[in-house]
């Protein structure tokens, strides 16, 4: 076999890995759980929550909980101003220091009991959430690591940028699971992106039917969020990206152009509907914080409001309006965030801008340095977040060669130069993007934004599986590295990487005739890395129960997208190659003969053309799968009908060989390839080996 399992097995209750890892930690041994651990119960009611979420995640692992008289180990959760605290940060030396006091504890170790101290309630929970990584392993084999730690966030906000109106919409229960995953890592920002999935009442025809929030799910899901320390900080776009609302005639007099994605700056009804929009958002969410997006709007200046930006430019054009959106929501009592495109393209102007403004500085690509995106901010006295992408837009699975890197970069510089938070982005641009694919790079953002400095890629490579999934053989963690490194070799053939643009395109199109010459030299080794992931996961479930199987499902349906990407390139090519014998058999028995083996090849049981019309066939079920694992069904069709082309498209092409290979077997003359739209073969060197 071409994965060496054995060589991947670790013991896991050996080593400390943690998301994020503390800044002060020292262990001080493991202790067996076969006789349980033992929660006692805060008084304070916010404590009591973060016992109760420790008490259940420890009985989903199967781990008893036990009274504090026969517990293997008892938890206690303490704030630090009481007397008992105070004495057992005393012996141990640990001072709580100012920078500990929002959302900072410790852990003390001390006989049979382990102690998490918080001077606040956000402090408590996460330290409970370090004990939930303590755990490894599950029911009464389980082990705690014991440690001692001191502990608090290197950024003040924490938070994921979660796409909702490019296709996929998820359901509030899926919501709710993003919430307690989010903040069991520390995470403290939910913030969900609206051109029109959110319900208006004043302005109705926003929200597709079954595809959008309801005032009522928003309530229920701000709740929930406050429970779990999460900021539920709203993006409703108030400038650029409003096509689904401008494309109702009822709003054609507000659009720049007909139709089009950008609001007039001086049209009558602009001011009057963005108002309207933002009373109901701070209605519904109690957040300090809103996000106006306010990015790319590239239409500016081609419609209504042309001949003032060529009299003015188009810089001061948006700015203006822009500051003008801020000064007509200041009676909403809000902090405003924006994308900070304009840093890039008119950094001169930024000092214009009001200075109580948020600006989320964004850079989704590898730089050596990210300073050039944040400066102009730091330079004008304004306050900046930096936002990085898990890069799982447009893909058939999240690149993570790039996200990770392009995490941690932005990241590091954005601490060293003063930014105040962190909006990791997932974007949905061509609507078939899963959320439960892109769990690596939002964890990874989120120890990358708690943990000072530059943080390790390797030892979170190392630690993702058993954390997320509870993996204790590191085939989870193998398995990503393989499809980061399918993404590379496809990067190296020259076409980017494992692009969706990739994985729908006609191989046999002039279009896919220029990408294949490009993939089939790449494709055995894209496959090989794929399928060893495929088969890593699998022996992955096999050696113990797995947390979020459905997260597996999707990273394997990643695997399954990223191998057909290769495949379909190779079977495409092997079919016109074995065409082109078939056509140049000789007429003698034995040529026909191996004609009609050719061509049994290309479309009899089992054969090429079979396998192309299957293989989008079986992907479909398996996407569909995954899709309403986390989305609502709005939109999926939109999805399924490239799949359903696909599926159309090669048994059209089936008949096509089918009725040629009865024209070989009456006249003794196979029909030209072209004749059936079918191209020459790509003639290939021998392709590299793994």
């Amino acid at each position: 076999m071409l994965v060496t399992l054995a060589a991947l097995a670790f013991s896991a209750t050996d080593t400390l890995h943690l998301i994020p890892q503390p800044r002060e930690i020292t262990p001080s041994g493991v202790v067996a759980l076969a006789g349980g651990i033992a929660v006692d119960v805060p008084a304070d009611s916010a404590d009591r929550f973060a016992a109760r979420d420790l008490t259940e995640a420890l009985r989903e692992r199967g781990i008893r909980i036990a009274p504090a008289a026969t517990a293997s180990i008892r938890v206690t959760l303490l704030r630090s101003t009481g007397t008992q605290a105070r004495r057992l940060l005393a012996a141990n030396r640990i001072v709580f220091t100012d920078s500990m006091a929002a959302e900072g504890y410790a852990a003390v170790h001390q006989g049979r009991r382990l102690y998490v101290i918080g001077a606040s309630s956000a402090g408590v929970f996460y330290g409970a959430q370090t004990i939930k990584q303590l755990v490894i392993g599950r029911g009464a084999s389980a082990r705690l690591h014991l440690a001692t730690i001191r502990d608090w966030p290197a950024m003040r906000y924490r938070g994921v940028h979660d796409d909702l109106s490019r296709g996929p919409v998820p359901t509030l229960e899926f919501q709710k699971k993003q919430i307690r995953e989010f903040a069991a890592h520390k995470l403290n920002v939910y913030s969900p992106y609206f051109e029109h999935t959110l319900e208006y009442r004043s302005n109705p025809l926003a929200a597709p039917p079954m595809g959008a929030m309801t005032q009522e799910q928003v309530r229920e899901l701000v709740a929930y969020a406050r429970q779990y320390h999460m900021e539920v900080i709203p993006e409703q776009e108030a400038f650029g990206h409003l096509h689904h609302l401008l494309k109702w005639e009822l709003y054609a007099p507000i659009a720049e152009t007909p139709h089009g994605h950008v609001i007039a700056p001086d049209a009558p009804g602009s001011m009057t509907l963005i108002k309207e929009l933002f009373a109901e958002i701070a209605e519904l969410f109690p957040s300090p914080f809103v996000h106006l997006g306010a990015d790319e709007t590239f239409e500016l200046g081609r419609g209504r409001t042309a001949a003032r930006v060529s009299a003015e430019g188009i810089g001061p054009v948006y700015l203006r309006f822009l500051s003008a959106i801020v000064d007509s929501l200041r009676p909403l009592d809000k902090r405003f965030l924006f994308w900070g495109d304009v840093a890039g393209n008119h950094p001169e102007l930024v000092p214009t801008l009001p200075k109580d403004m948020i600006a989320v500085a964004w850079a989704y690509w590898l730089s050596r340095d990210y300073e050039g995106f944040v400066r102009p901010y730091r330079d004008a006295g304004m306050e900046f977040w930096v936002a990085p992408g898990v890069n799982n837009w447009n893909r058939v699975y999240p690149d993570n060669s790039v996200a990770l890197r392009n995490i941690q970069g932005f990241v590091r510089d954005g601490q060293r130069l003063g930014a105040t938070g962190m909006l990791n982005t997932t974007w949905d641009d061509d609507g078939d993007a899963l959320f439960n694919q892109a769990w690596y790079g939002v964890l990874w953002g989120a120890a990358a934004s708690w943990q000072p400095g530059e943080s390790r890629i390797d030892d979170f490579e190392r630690s993702f599986g058993l954390v997320f999934h509870g993996d204790t053989t590191g085939m989870i963690d193998e398995a990503q590295r393989k499809l980061a490194a399918a993404h590379q070799r496809l990067r190296d053939a020259g076409i980017g990487d494992a692009s969706n643009y990739a994985f729908w395109l006609d191989p046999w199109s002039s279009e896919g005739q220029l990408m294949a010459a490009q993939v089939l030299p790449a494709a055995r080794d894209v496959r090989v890395l794929a399928e060893s992931a495929l088969v890593l996961t699998a022996h992955a479930r096999r050696h113990g129960p797995l947390r979020h199987p459905d997260a597996i499902a999707a990273m394997e349906l990643g695997a399954r997208r990223m191998d057909w990407l290769a495949a379909k390139f190779q079977f495409a090519n092997e079919i016109a190659e074995m065409y082109a014998r078939a056509g140049s058999a000789d007429t003698t028995r034995e040529g026909r003969r191996r004609a009609t083996d050719e061509l049994a090849g290309i479309t009899h049981i089992n054969g090429r053309i079979q396998d192309m019309r299957e293989g989008f066939a079986n992907l479909k079920q398996l996407y569909r799968q995954a899709w309403l694992a986390e989305n609502r069904p709005y939109w999926i069709d939109n999805v399924l009908g490239r799949y359903d082309l696909n599926v159309q498209r090669w048994i059209a092409r089936e008949e096509d060989v089918a009725a040629a290979w009865r024209v070989y077997n009456r006249t003794g003359v196979l029909p030209a390839a072209a004749s059936i739209g079918m191209p020459p073969p790509i003639q290939q060197s021998s392709a590299p080996q793994p």
